[in-house]
């Protein structure tokens, strides 16, 4: 049979506070570059990337332990390190999320794997991937192993994050998965091993539609025949199995037990890169922290949703968990939101740029008349779309482009100015303002991100003191010589002027 979830206790922010989960699994460092692309190279058909901003991140099991932190939850990492730069970092970056750097084994010989991933505007153009996949020797199992047992006993339940990097070998795997049997604790795999039995003796193993496929041979288009595949998966292991559908969401297969099917939560799929590692993770601390199986899933469900939405390697807090949750239980008071690139007045774009804000996305603001749209306009659009994930643009209504313009201007009303604006890729959301500047419509909206041409000083710059008193940037770009709507109105004039016939 397939049941489902659809209703849970009032979940609160600070749930996961006392969830104590030790991680053991394969450690990356995630870089992001981001950038712009304006061009073609000359040497190859490939786009040049303009790099502006880049990010660092834990990546694979290192994910795993930020978002229980991110959650308000205690963690512990055994991982493997390289003798080098990521490595260094890395372990920094542990140590500043409250782990242990001394749980993590140091390799002369294996570099720390490295994933960079190219990024224009939302568009992930390339990743790189720097590692060596090979089984760790002998000596770094044993340290493993011992670091796994001296650590075992301050933690509730342990997660294994098997990235097929090489640190769960064999004899690891046996090991923790006994040793957590013995001391009754729960022990959760997110694989991707081809032959589950290596997990057998686990309580919970959690993999994606094509994992379960490949391990199975069998087809697992859709629930119910990833069921059969799933059945296989039990019976081998003895596991319970947390599946994960994509856009179908997940199902709960126990023995014995009906399918808990949850659907998808996700309105919009930003950025799916960890999604997986946040999953793990609140299932891992929902299970540390009390909640009942069909619970955990059901909260992993709805944070995997809103973690999508996020761009790159991202976390979420209670609060943002918290309010998944209850936009789940309570559909009802969800509002639909407007589409990319969408006309919106200043109330519908407060509650967007709030939603946005509460996903942990960098809202960018600029503004202007944008009366005929010439390639200056397109440059700073683009520019400003890269420096932020999603941007707002605040648009002169006709009475404020005449009160600063003239009376001969605008030239095109508002209604087509916005809808001009609204098709172009990097604009998210145009509001429309009635006033000579956007000064009112910065305070209500708040974004974290302010952007003008470098015509400006950034002390002239409207709402520059808004943005930064409230902990956001002002970046001024730089802006294409000689174009100007001013210029390209009084051209058409003058030329309208010269080609008029003679009065006789």
């Amino acid at each position: 049979m397939i049941g489902a979830i659809v209703s849970l206790t009032p979940f609160a922010a600070d749930q996961f506070e006392n969830a104590r989960i030790l991680v053991v699994g394969d450690l990356m460092l995630d870089r992001f570059r981001y950038g712009s692309v304006s061009r073609i190279s000359p040497e190859a058909p490939v786009p040049v990337l303009h790099i502006i901003r880049e990010q660092k991140m834990l990546g694979g099991a290192g994910n795993v332990l930020a978002n229980i932190v991110s959650l308000g939850g205690r963690a512990g990492l055994i991982a493997a390190i390289g003798s080098d730069d990521a490595g260094r970092l890395c372990s920094e970056l542990i140590a500043g999320k409250g782990g242990d750097p001394a749980l993590l084994v140091e390799s002369p010989t294996r570099p720390t794997t490295l994933k960079t991933r190219f990024i224009s505007g939302s568009q992930q153009l390339l990743r790189c991937d720097e590692e060596d996949s090979s089984p760790l020797p002998e000596t770094l199992e044993d340290r493993i192993i011992a670091h796994f047992d001296r650590a075992l006993g301050d933690y509730d339940v342990v997660a294994l994050s098997d990235y097929a990097k090489g640190l769960l070998t064999d004899r690891v795997l046996r090991h923790a998965i006994s040793r957590c049997r013995d001391m009754g604790k729960p022990v959760i795999v997110d694989p991707k091993r081809r032959d589950f039995s290596a997990y057998a003796g686990a309580t919970v193993i959690k993999p994606n539609r094509s994992e379960l496929a490949a391990y199975s041979g069998l087809p697992c288009r859709d629930l119910a025949s990833s069921a059969t595949a799933a059945a296989l998966a039990m019976e081998t292991t003895g596991a319970a199995l947390l599946l994960t559908l994509s856009e179908d969401g997940m199902a709960l297969f126990r023995p014995g037990r009906e399918i808990a099917h949850l659907h998808a939560t996700a309105t919009e799929v930003f950025d799916v890169s960890g999604a997986g590692d946040t999953a793990l993770a609140i299932f891992c601390a929902g299970i540390a922290s009390g909640l009942e199986m069909e619970d955990a899933a059901l909260v992993a469900n709805a944070g995997a949703g809103a973690v999508v939405r996020k761009l790159g390697t991202a976390t979420l807090s209670g609060t943002e968990l918290a309010h998944a949750v209850a936009d789940l239980a309570d559909t009802g008071k969800e509002t639909e939101q407007p589409a990319p690139g969408a006309i919106c007045t200043v109330e519908e774009a407060v509650q967007v740029v709030r939603a946005w804000k509460r996903d942990g996305l960098r809202v960018g603001f600029t503004n202007g008349c944008f009366d005929i749209v010439h390639a200056g306009h397109i440059q700073i659009l683009r520019q400003a779309r890269a420096r932020c994930d999603r941007l707002v643009v605040g648009l002169n209504s006709d009475a404020s482009v005449s009160r600063l313009k003239g009376p001969t201007r605008p030239v095109q009303s508002e209604a087509s100015r916005a809808a001009v604006l609204a098709a172009m890729g990097a604009v998210d959301l145009v509001v429309v303002f009635d006033e000579d500047t956007p000064h009112s419509l910065i305070e209500r909206l708040l974004p974290t991100d302010l952007i003008k041409g470098a015509d400006y000083k950034e002390d002239e710059v409207v709402g520059a003191d808004i943005v930064k008193s409230n902990g956001g940037a002002v970046h001024l770009i730089a802006l294409l010589p000689g174009l100007s709507t001013t210029a390209a109105i009084a051209r058409v004039r003058e030329r309208q002027e010269s080609s008029a016939p003679e009065n006789v």
